[in-house]
């Protein structure tokens, strides 16, 4: 049914009528668009309750975490009280002055004891979240009582993350170098000392600890502490570039034990590939394609000299993740994608904290290397993970790519690499 706006010609009754019908329409209308707002809300709200999720913010496993979770009780506690107050005295408003055709009422202006209440009352409630805010803040700063010091660099677009000569850590003699995954002890206090390479990164393990910024030339320093072994993911939080997404980190937290015994593998000697084999191919195709960025402490040449990578000199970052013992972590491309296969993943990442730290001390074996996505990797980097690596492209960094560059390596050098590899660990 139509009406004809144009009711000059009709009558009074009729008038009335399309008037009715016409405020009914846009009545049915109204509440249609306020029950399809809500309904949207509340599925919105629902998508973001995950339980279990790997970054799940309300699931606190550390100390620093748990007091960023109780903060945010408190405050959204507050805000969710005003929030209902405002929204209701809104709605009641809406309802009990909507037009319905009377005139308009009398107009007045100023009233000061609402005014000033209507400011003193925010004031208020603005104390009450920025007394335990600041609190929080002060305790998440605190880092005179860490026990372990370890150094994470970010660049475009992975980690790296080394562990310096110290007493903490139940003493470290001599440095170890990572990337992708932290390893801590359980129950023990780390300091994160973190700075960049490049722009602007984000530090975030959304169980263990609250966000803190990488910046070029600055080192900033965040507690973290995991009350039980485990593994805890987490994500770049500072967009940086094109691979951003991709830049991800893991923490491992084992036990006193587990700990001792994954510090001493990461120190083990270089040990070469037995002569003739396919892993010793892939140590000269590893020395000739890939040395230029890439580390492995003790490789040598064929005078006995140690080869030492310079990436400054083939990467615009300034490094390349160290693969001294590349197998030891279940991840590469900065934790972008799992060394471990999908059949193997979950005997890691869904066991126990009493049998965690064995199964990650296990590896990456043969049987369970994910090896397609390590050859898609090996045959294109750029196009599992985007780079600028562009040669056309690289006059303003005199020829130096951002990220692993697309080497044109055939698949029998593949071959080799991947069981080089296998050996790191």
């Amino acid at each position: 049914m139509t009406y004809d706006l144009n009711m000059s010609h009709q009558s009074p009754t009729t008038k009335m009528q399309a008037v009715e019908t016409t405020t009914t329409l846009k009545s049915v209308t109204s509440s249609r668009l306020v029950r399809t707002l809500v309904a949207g809300s509340f599925a919105a709200l629902l998508a973001g309750c995950a339980t279990d999720a790997p970054q799940d913010t309300w699931q606190p496993k550390g100390s620093n975490a748990r007091m960023i979770n109780d903060l945010d009780w408190v405050v959204f506690s507050i805000a969710g009280v005003v929030g209902v107050v405002v929204f209701s005295v809104l709605a009641l408003a809406l309802w009990k002055y909507r037009d319905r055709g009377q005139p308009i009422p009398e107009q007045t202006h100023g009233k000061p004891a609402l005014e000033i209440g209507l400011t003193i009352l925010p004031a208020l409630i603005l104390v009450g979240i920025a007394i335990p805010t600041v609190g929080t803040i002060m305790d998440l700063a605190e880092t005179n009582d860490t026990e372990c010091i370890v150094n994470v660099t970010g660049q475009q677009w992975w980690w790296e993350i080394d562990y310096p000569v110290q007493d903490g850590c139940g003493g470290i003699e001599e440095p170890i170098v990572t990337s992708g995954q932290m390893v801590i002890e359980a129950g023990t206090k780390v300091l994160v000392r973190g700075t960049s390479r490049d722009v602007i990164h984000s530090w975030w393990i959304p169980s263990l600890n609250g966000k803190r910024d990488m910046v070029p030339g600055r080192i900033h320093t965040v507690r973290l502490e995991a009350d039980e072994p485990g593994i805890f993911a987490g994500q770049c939080t500072e967009f940086c570039g094109l691979s951003h997404a991709n830049m991800r980190m893991e923490v491992i937290a084992m036990n006193s034990t587990d700990f001792a015994i994954w510090k001493a593998n990461q120190v083990q000697d270089y040990v070469a590939p037995v002569a003739g084999s396919l892993a010793a191919e892939g140590e000269s195709t590893f020395i000739s394609q890939c040395s230029r960025c890439h580390q492995v402490d003790g490789l040598t040449d064929s005078n006995d000299e140690l080869i030492i990578s310079r990436p400054d000199q083939n990467v615009w970052s300034g490094a390349a993740p160290n693969l001294t013992n590349f197998m030891t972590r279940n991840t590469f491309a900065g934790a972008s994608w799992d060394l471990l296969s999908k059949e193997c993943r979950p005997g890691v990442w869904d066991a126990s904290p009493s049998t965690i730290g064995a199964a990650y001390l296990d590896g990456v074996t043969d049987s369970c290397l994910n090896e397609v996505e390590l050859r898609e990797w090996l045959r294109n980097a750029p196009a599992k993970k985007p780079m600028y690596a562009d040669p056309e492209s690289l006059e303003a960094t005199d020829g130096l790519v951002r990220g692993m560059p697309y080497l044109a390596l055939s698949e029998d050098q593949i071959d080799q690499l991947v069981a080089y590899l296998l050996e790191r660990k």
